[in-house]
């Protein structure tokens, strides 16, 4: 629907200059909503017209005057139909804002945007950013394009029109158009509010349209494999080498803590010897950059020997594509008998719940292994297994002993605790 507008011109009559002439003001109103400018005019009040808006008579002040007031109008008249044609939604400030200048086609979110995921993309081609965080930041792009023309039918939106609904409303979108769940949604919002960051950090937006928003992380059961599920797949009989080298690199990762992509990227300089003489894995996560030292124990040290030297890029393991090898690892699974439906990141839940956690290393060394910048990540994977929980009570059981000694004990060191007591 066309917006209503127009412009009309009126004096300042309250400002008289020390010649008598007072300035030309223009407003421009749309839809109701009006603001003022100065035309950078002055003129005598006995020769302006209030009901045109207009200089009488001939004189060449009046020509002059009126001239310059209908270009100002053209000038008007275009921004309206240019902000009109681009985004559809038209307001007072914005045509006034064009037409002085004031107007920073940049200072738009999808042109924020664009900037950051230019900048973002030659990170990642330096080894700074993690391929993936790009691809995330490519496809709520593609999102926020789709929900702007269905939601608004524009292209791009000035960022001073941002509010909490318009957060709302994609929110929204993502869980219905998209079949986005809670969490996936969570993940594409984070986007929006790092572009919302950027605008802030540079002074293009002053308030902040999250500042009310909340939308929480809901907590998820994470899979992992048991240790039984790990031996079903080591003395499972596969088909071909193919499906060989799928659970090799799936166990690798299980008993290293790697991600694929770390794995992808293991070369021979990542495999150091330290003052122990054992063979370490030395690596910067690709996600983090923070490194990571992981000893390399019997399993994944057999495996680094019956690879090393079979891929032609200098890397240690031939890496297939993340969905081909994905394919290939479910079906591997399910031919060992694993029912659990997983993805690879399996890999590192179980090395953190099963390997590490439920044999005792603790918790900050199996944060220094899997890379993570700080320890309330690694209590994301950590879960109590029935045989972890099984060995503390038979260790508690060992160090109590039988129950009356136990119950002995407290009693003699409760007199003492009296006597002290009595003594103070």
């Amino acid at each position: 629907m066309r917006s209503t507008f127009s412009t009309i011109f009126y004096l300042k009559r309250q400002v008289v200059k020390k010649d008598g002439t007072v300035p030309i003001m223009g407003r421009i109103t749309v839809d109701g909503t009006q603001t003022q400018f100065s035309c950078k005019l002055t003129i005598d009040p006995k020769i302006w017209e209030t009901k045109t808006g207009r200089a009488t008579g001939r004189s060449t002040v009046a020509l002059e005057t009126n001239r310059m007031l209908d270009k100002i109008r053209v000038k008007i008249n275009t921004h309206y139909q240019e902000i009109m044609d681009r985004d559809n939604f038209v307001t007072a400030e914005k045509v006034k804002n064009a037409f002085l200048g004031l107007e920073h086609r940049c200072h738009t979110l999808m042109k924020v945007y664009e900037q950051f995921t230019a900048d973002y993309a030659k990170m990642v081609e330096a080894g700074m950013k993690s391929k993936k965080s790009y691809e995330k930041y490519l496809v709520v792009y593609k999102h926020l394009k789709e929900f702007l023309m269905q939601r608004y039918h524009v292209q791009d939106i000035a960022l001073k029109e941002l509010t909490q609904s318009f957060i709302m409303d994609f929110d929204m979108f993502l869980r219905t158009d998209k079949h986005c769940c809670n969490n996936t949604a969570w993940i594409y919002v984070c986007p929006l509010r790092t572009m919302i960051s950027v605008a802030i950090s540079n002074e293009w937006l002053v308030h902040d349209p999250f500042r009310d928003y909340e939308i929480k992380k809901e907590d998820t059961v994470r899979t992992f494999l048991t240790k039984e599920e790990i031996q079903l797949l080591m003395d499972g009989k596969l088909k071909n080498a193919k499906q060989e080298l799928y659970r090799d690199m799936f166990l690798f990762c299980i008993f290293t803590g790697l991600s694929f992509s770390d794995m992808r990227n293991l070369r021979e300089e990542n495999i150091v010897t330290y003052f122990d003489e054992h063979q370490w894995i030395k690596i910067n996560r690709q996600k983090t950059g923070v490194e990571s030292n992981i000893r390399l124990l019997d399993v994944p040290l057999r495996i680094l020997e019956k690879y090393r030297g079979l891929s032609e890029d200098g890397r240690i393991f031939p890496v297939p594509h993340y969905t081909v090898y994905l394919a290939g690892i479910r079906s591997v699974a399910k031919r060992c008998g694993i029912t659990k439906s997983f993805s690879w990141h399996v890999t590192r839940h179980t090395a953190a719940t099963t390997v590490l956690l439920s044999n005792g290393v603790p918790i900050e060394t199996v944060s220094s292994i899997l890379g993570h910048k700080n320890i309330s990540t690694t209590q994301i994977y950590a879960k109590i297994t029935k045989e972890k929980l099984n060995q503390d009570m038979e260790n508690l059981e060992k160090r109590l002993g039988n129950i009356e000694s136990f119950l002995s004990d407290s009693h003699k060191n409760g007199k003492e605790d009296n006597v002290c007591g009595a003594t103070r």
